[in-house]
């Protein structure tokens, strides 16, 4: 456990740091749960997540970095590799394909590209995927943009 806080203290520091040099990212550590973090990420640009930003929560292990975060998103997003109730992310990353090397700041970068270029193949939001798999991308791309104003853009006066 020793050692996950110092790995979180040093990528805490790291993160005040970059604050400047990534501005698609804002990471931010619970103030009395060093294990416990949120992040805002803006939707990449040319997908219909753009100029939405959405609310990240990552519940660290003990054993981090042994064993990676979990992270779900908190805004709703329809997305065929995120469950639309619980926010659960399906990104190999966060399962079987994890490394001591990600950092909670590359998850998010991770987590933005799936953003932008989703994985219908395993879905999490059926309704999504089969959007896509069926080709129908001006569905998919309609849907994913009403909840993209709905839930994540600031609402207008």
């Amino acid at each position: 456990m020793q050692a996950s806080r110092a790995r979180l203290f040093k990528e805490y520091k790291e993160v005040q740091r970059e604050k400047v040099v990534d501005p698609d990212i804002q990471l931010v550590c619970d103030d009395s749960n060093i294990f416990k973090w949120t992040a805002l990420i803006k939707g990449p640009s040319e997908t219909p997540f753009e100029g939405g930003v959405f609310q990240l929560a990552f519940a660290v292990p003990e054993q981090y970095p042994l064993q990676p975060p979990q992270v779900r998103f908190l805004t709703k997003i329809f997305h065929p590799n995120v469950h639309f109730k619980t926010g659960e992310i399906c990104l190999d990353i966060l399962k079987n394909a994890w490394s001591p090397a990600w950092t909670l700041q590359s998850v998010c970068r991770a987590i933005i590209a799936l953003m932008a270029h989703p994985e219908p193949d395993s879905p999490l939001n059926c309704d999504s995927g089969n959007l896509l798999r069926s080709g129908d991308l001006r569905g998919y791309y309609s849907m994913a943009r009403m909840y993209t104003k709905l839930a994540a853009m600031p609402k207008k006066g």
